[in-house]
């Protein structure tokens, strides 16, 4: 089973009519403990502690980048498997005054990688220290801070300090991350302290505590982040990454910065869409939404030749995708030229005119350039206050359980990040040649699938929509339909969420959906040529966290429950 596939199969769930039915249609009521409704503001993240955490921050007279930031060090406590501050990710800011604001912390490669130091073994991106890039996560959320911040910086670190020593029940999500990994779990002393205390790997409602993560969280948030980039934790992590075979070292660590830059803005049906640029898949989603605007979704509704047709926006997509990677690279030096090029209107003309609405095609009509890499475990954070904020946020540590090291002395498991890049001469696990525009290069960042996003409305005086959502590869597609649903379907948040999810990345050359998907809907794409894989029973695609505000001023927020996620508003 692949990483960023979720297997919710220890859940048990008594009724499953409301995920039938096609998407856009209302006619059922849906009521699940995942959403909220608020007049104030909302938090939707992937653990119901943390979006608490994060409102929290909000009523205190927190800004929504504190609400963010508490939130995600939160979920980094209670989601160690996908996400911490031994990671990295993006921040999408739209501040009250409707500027907004892109933050890269993207983990990245250290000073002594080679584009060919893989070709050996691949495997060693994925596990020890080798795939070890520099964790960005913490210089991020202090460029945040620093810039948008109303709290003080320890306030936002303290619930998560107290959750992580005090201990928080396991839930059925944690319980069935923790028995994808027992060897590791209950062989590798650091982690068997946390997750085997007693010799045996924890379960739903046993009590789990990280009481050496929460004293290195208290001790970041006393002293700054320098502690974790210059000080003894930066220390640890270089001693501990070294150990494992890597080539991480304390320089990588204090010359690492956080990128403040401007954010990817595209128009989807006068609605200002506000994302990220690569090495995020931003640009991806504004050319979906360009494609897509051509039609009329809105007058014809979700019609069977509309999901044909955005299938093939999607293969189209992936094809641009694979021209992607980060702007620095030193040999590829036109990537963000590529990037405005492919999200301009009139290639999106060009798309349309080339999608045929009576069938499909091969991979190559839509000309990719190579590989089209995917990251794995990530979580998404969205939140939106009172004063019209509102921050869109992906974290991860890729692969579970990131590169499976965990520092002895801090708690802090260290991500896989350099097993985003591509390997020159190795296709990746779908036989997809590598790109070189995603080969490794020292101080460079690899191509990431997320797209954090936050969308005005029509007006431009407020955010309507605030999305993102984890899940490798199908990030891209999951945000997409959860939005077409919402701006064009007439479907409420939690609707949104909730629908049966479809994929196609080009290659392989099939579309993936979920165990619910409509079988009427299946048979007509069929027809036109598509196939399909179909995901077991308890098998999901993606989680996506959605917030929006209504015309009338209410605020509605959804979690996904395929990760046991909870919104909480007030």
């Amino acid at each position: 089973m692949s990483s960023d596939v979720l297997d919710c199969r220890p859940v048990t769930r008594t009724n499953h009519a409301h995920l039938s039915t096609p998407i856009g249609d209302k006619s059922e009521k849906i009521d699940h403990p995942g959403s909220a409704t608020g007049r104030n503001g909302a938090v939707s993240s992937e653990n119901e502690l943390c979006s608490k955490i994060g409102v929290d921050a909000l009523k205190d007279g927190g800004s929504a980048v504190d609400a963010a930031i508490a939130t995600g060090i939160c979920i980094g406590v209670t989601n160690m498997y996908s996400s911490g501050i031994g990671g990295g990710g993006f921040m999408v800011v739209r501040d009250h005054d409707g500027m907004s604001r892109y933050i890269d912390f993207r983990e990245e490669a250290p000073a002594l990688a080679q584009t060919d130091m893989y070709n050996h073994d691949p495997k060693l991106a994925q596990i020890g220290g080798l795939g070890v890039a520099v964790p960005g996560e913490i210089r991020g959320f202090e460029a945040a801070h620093k810039r948008y911040g109303k709290l003080e910086w320890k306030r936002l670190f303290q619930p998560s300090v107290d959750l992580a020593i005090n201990g928080w029940e396991v839930n059925h999500i944690l319980e069935h991350r923790i028995n994808l990994a027992p060897t590791l779990l209950l062989n590798n002393p650091a982690f068997r302290d946390v997750f085997a205390p007693n010799g045996v790997l924890l379960k739903q409602g046993d009590i789990i505590k990280r009481e050496k993560y929460g004293l290195a969280l208290k001790e970041i948030g006393e002293k700054g982040a320098n502690v974790f980039y210059e000080g003894w934790i930066a220390e640890e992590i270089v001693k501990t990454t070294k150990a494992e075979g890597g080539i991480l070292s304390m320089d990588d660590m204090r010359q690492y910065q956080a990128k403040i830059l401007p954010t990817y803005v595209g128009y989807y049906n006068g609605r200002r869409v506000i994302t990220g640029p690569p090495p995020t898949s931003g640009p991806v989603l504004i050319s979906l939404l360009n494609v897509m605007e051509g039609y009329d979704l809105h007058g014809e509704g979700p019609t069977n030749t509309n999901f044909h047709r955005l299938v093939e926006a999607y293969k189209h997509g992936f094809a641009q995708r694979s021209y992607y990677g980060d702007p620095v690279d030193p040999v590829y030096k036109n990537i963000t030229v590529i990037a405005k090029d492919f999200s301009r209107k009139h290639y999106a003309w060009d798309v349309r005119h080339n999608i045929t609405d009576e069938k499909t095609h091969g991979p190559k009509y839509y000309n990719p350039t190579f590989d089209i890499d995917s990251d794995h475990g990530t979580m998404h954070v969205s939140v939106l206050a009172a004063d019209g904020s509102a921050v869109s946020m992906t974290c991860t540590v890729n692969l579970l359980f990131g590169g499976q090291i965990m520092n002895a002395a801090t708690g802090i498991i260290l991500n896989d990040e350099m097993d985003d890049f591509s390997i020159p001469g190795h296709p990746n696990a779908f036989g997809l040649e590598p790109s070189p525009y995603n080969f490794i290069h020292p101080r460079k960042r690899p191509l990431s699938s997320s797209v954090p996003v936050i969308i005005e409305n029509r007006a431009g005086d407020h955010v309507e929509v605030v999305a993102g959502a984890s899940g490798g590869s199908r990030i891209i597609t999951a945000t997409m339909q959860a939005v077409l649903d919402m701006l064009d379907w007439g479907s409420t948040p939690l609707q949104a969420v909730t629908r049966p999810r479809m994929h196609h990345q080009l290659l392989p050359n099939n579309i993936m959906v979920e165990w619910e998907f409509d079988e009427t809907l299946k048979k007509d794409l069929e027809g036109r040529g598509h196939k399909f894989v179909v995901l077991d029973k308890g098998l999901y695609l993606s989680g996506v966290e959605v917030i929006r505000r209504r015309p009338d001023g209410l605020i509605e927020a959804a979690s996904d429950w395929r990760k046991a996620g909870v919104s909480v508003g007030y």
